[in-house]
Parts: structure tokens; sequence; C-alpha cells
């Protein structure tokens, strides 16, 4: 099967160290770009314990070897590259992000 990519903005317009939301095929997705590598990452934008689309506001940071993201309801850790919640027994849908010609882009 053939991914779709949507175009979602710049490279530029991420922030290194935070996070925003799009809409890609009727879901909100967050997008991370990390603050030392500046690599994406695409997860869920929903926060499964909260019931809130807020994850894209979320803190990022580091638990031994995962980059993380804090749910800024809740204070769970999701890891930014399986969507696995470290304190709980959940894992959240990830998607595949790249960066093209300086543009951000999330398969469908």
């Amino acid at each position: 099967m053939t991914k779709q990519w949507q175009t979602v903005c710049k490279v530029e317009d991420v922030t290194p160290g935070t996070g925003v939301c799009a809409l890609i095929a009727g879901k909100q997705v967050a997008i991370f770009r990390t603050l030392k590598e500046k690599k994406l990452f695409a997860l869920d934008n929903f926060d499964p314990f909260g019931k809130a689309n807020v994850l894209s506001r979320g803190i990022q940071g580091s638990i031994g070897d995962d980059l993380v993201v804090a749910s800024p309801l809740y204070k769970q850790h999701f890891v930014l590259s399986t969507g696995k919640c470290l304190e709980e027994d959940v894992t959240i849908p990830v998607y595949h992000v790249r960066e093209v010609d300086g543009v951000v882009e999330v398969a469908a």
C-alpha cells in the first residue's frame, strides 16, 4: 500500500523542543521536533487518560534512552518513536513523518 503524504507546514514552523497539531485524514496529529537532533516525530494528539486532544502542548524530554512527551494534563510520558506510555500499559498511534525540501509531511 502506497503512503499518501500530506503537507503540514514548513519545518521552521516547528520550533525545536516543541510540538504542533495538524489535522491529518480527520485525526489530530501531534508533530514534535526534538531540541538537540531536530528530529521529527508524529503521534496521536489525544491523551487517553485526560480524554482530550492536548499532547502537542506537552513538554518534551528524555527518560533513559527514550525521547518522550509528558502530557500537560496528568503528566504520563509517551515515547515519541513508539507512542508507548511509560507509566501505564497503553500505546497511542504513531505516524510516519518526514521532511522534504524544508516541508513537514505526515503519512495519511
